[in-house]
């Protein structure tokens, strides 16, 4: 369904009633940034050209969406397969309302360029070992997560919060936590890839779950038949996030949690807040913790939702399903209908052939100009186009001042 340049796919009511609640109103966009070293995987992500560069994504984009093109970077944007970050998107919108922005640090292997707020966890073993994190780590950054959420609800009266992120990898580890929690995502996850890599995310997840098996920790007595059927098992879902995690999925639904008491939450991201809200619902259930479920959605680009290569909207509704979501029903889905087929960029028009296609917050920060300003294709392309061209010329000119002072 269309609302105006807002889609909705699930929960039609309840995701209209949160856009009507909400249109008019500025939001604070919060944006945690984590790593996992199974972004490093070679193949396993687009978002960097090397897995060295995927190191430093994290950072470089924290950078951009702080600061803008006209900041000489620490860290600079890395080179891509194909397409612009989706940094520029969201940087586009924040600088152009003029939307306060939060940085956190959840767990990363260099501190940013910015001015963060560092949550003292640390950066994520590759999930395939089935010991992601250590579980106090991961109970110390959901506590985080609930003390900021509570902190930073009073930045916003009567308003809503976007909580973004920034993994690379973290759709494979999306991946690890919707299916240690019982629902069957195997080749319905998203990808910054054109077309989306689900043997080879699998692969991975089925490895790391099965390392759990094997050692028989806790209660999560898992075998092969019964990971793959996806059917439930008992287990901490905070001891899952240990397993298998990465350090922005516990952060972000510890602030989700705590923000919802009091105010709207847009959790913007595809696969990743899937798993986060699904992650959310499984630690309320389990610790008993009071939220408003209808204050939260998922909002993200339609090159995710409807993405030929994964099954986003199908993911939405088997969440729903799950025994641990709340009354048994999806979150609701949202997507911009942002169209990059006749911008001049090149980098841009590579979103249309799959590739990119989501990251930082870039969808929810377009649903948000939308609700604010009432702005529609023309004006979000605009803004984007002009932070491109802007960001590709300080970049020739900081090459040619660079390359002039060493001759």
């Amino acid at each position: 369904m269309t609302n105006d340049f807002i889609r909705i796919y699930t929960q039609t009511e309840q995701a209209q009633q949160w856009t009507a609640k909400y249109r008019g109103t500025l939001p604070v966009f919060a944006c945690v940034l984590g790593f996992t070293e199974t972004g490093l995987i070679p193949g396993i992500s687009a978002a960097g050209r090397t897995p060295e560069d995927r190191k430093y994504t994290a950072c470089a984009d924290a950078e951009f969406l702080y600061y803008g093109y006209l900041h000489k970077p620490k860290y600079p944007l890395p080179p891509l397969a194909a397409g612009a970050s989706p940094v520029l998107i969201s940087r586009a919108v924040v600088e152009a309302l003029n939307i306060p922005v939060y940085l956190f640090n959840a767990g990363l292997p260099q501190p940013p360029a910015v001015p963060a707020i560092d949550l003292g966890g640390y950066p994520a073993q590759c999930l395939s070992q089935g010991a992601a994190m250590e579980l106090a780590t991961v109970h110390h950054l959901f506590k985080q997560g609930l003390v900021w959420g509570e902190r930073l609800s009073s930045k916003t009266e009567n308003g809503y919060f976007i909580l973004s992120e920034c993994v690379v990898g973290g759709t494979t580890t999306a991946l690890a936590i919707l299916t240690g929690l019982g629902i069957p995502a195997g080749g319905k996850v998203n990808s910054s890839h054109p077309v989306c890599n689900h043997e080879q995310k699998w692969a991975v997840v089925q490895a790391g779950l099965l390392k759990i098996w094997e050692r028989g920790e806790s209660e999560f007595k898992l075998s092969s038949a019964r990971l793959l059927s996806c059917s439930p098992v008992p287990i901490d879902p905070l001891e899952l996030v240990a397993a298998v995690g990465d350090p922005m999925q516990v952060v972000v639904a510890g602030m989700a949690i705590a923000l919802s008491r009091s105010c709207g939450v847009l959790l913007a991201g595809g696969t990743q807040m899937l798993a986060v809200y699904a992650l959310m619902c499984a630690i309320a259930q389990a610790y008993t913790l009071s939220w408003r479920a209808e204050e939260v959605v998922i909002g993200t680009t339609r090159w995710v939702a409807e993405d030929p290569t994964g099954g986003t909207i199908e993911l939405a509704r088997l969440v729903g399903r799950s025994s641990i979501t709340p009354d048994g029903v999806a979150p609701p889905l949202l997507a911009t209908g942002l169209n990059f087929t006749n911008s001049c960029y090149p980098q841009l028009r590579a979103y249309e052939q799959g590739f990119v296609k989501e990251g930082v917050g870039a969808g929810g920060a377009c649903i948000a100009a939308h609700l604010s300003r009432g702005w529609q294709q023309h004006q979000l392309l605009q803004a984007i186009e002009a932070q491109l061209e802007q960001y590709q010329k300080n970049s020739e000119l900081r090459t040619y001042n660079s390359e002039s002072n060493q001759a």
